[in-house]
């Protein structure tokens, strides 16, 4: 497959000063070698086929990362991706320390992309969890049964949204933390908006 060109949209964050500079230079090289169109999605070099996201790489103090959007699809004969939290459900990272980290795994890297594009191809779709699955809160649920309007509002949301707000809910060590985020959020919830509208 022909290497993709470069975004000039995107030029920025690789140009940007930081400890993954080096890294970040090679992985974009690798990632266009695969033929896969560069955009800019959320502040992060994205490489896409056919307007799907495929991955995306982005950085923490500790490692850089390549993040799968359908990681739990592969394979990972080399064990080394990783679910970020308990609630990712389809991502997964290939984390690296820096470049010499990064060449040491490079075979790895071009491998997982490969797999990464041939299950976008194939259209796979990761299972996800119904919104059922999810914990609710027994204060949410007392909420429910007090507010029909709010049941009926929370209901009528995306599963998406539903979820959003069930794992803010559910986050929270503490009943009285858990109710404070329900009073706040009741408003948003009627309204029809998710937690990140």
């Amino acid at each position: 497959m022909p290497a993709s060109p470069t975004n000039p949209n995107v030029d920025w964050f690789f140009d940007k000063k930081g400890p993954w500079k080096e890294a970040y230079a090679k992985l974009r090289t690798i990632a266009l070698q695969s033929g896969l169109t560069e955009e800019l999605k959320w502040g992060h070099p994205c490489y896409t086929l056919n307007g799907k996201n495929v991955f995306l790489m982005h950085g923490f103090k500790d490692y850089c990362t390549v993040l799968f959007h359908k990681g739990a699809l592969l394979k990972d004969d080399a064990e080394l991706l990783v679910q970020q939290t308990e609630n990712v459900q389809a991502a997964r990272q290939l984390r690296f320390t820096g470049l010499p980290d990064l060449a040491k795994k490079e075979r790895i890297v071009k491998a997982y992309m490969r797999e990464a594009i041939d299950v976008e191809k194939a259209g796979l779709k990761v299972p996800m969890k119904e919104t059922t699955e999810f914990n609710m809160p027994e204060e949410f649920l007392n909420k429910l049964k007090d507010i029909p309007a709010l049941k009926k509002a929370f209901y009528a949301l995306t599963p998406g949204r539903q979820r959003g707000y069930l794992l803010h809910f559910s986050s929270a060590k503490q009943a009285k933390t858990r109710e404070a985020r329900i009073e706040k959020n009741i408003e948003r919830i009627l309204e029809g908006k998710g937690i990140d509208d």
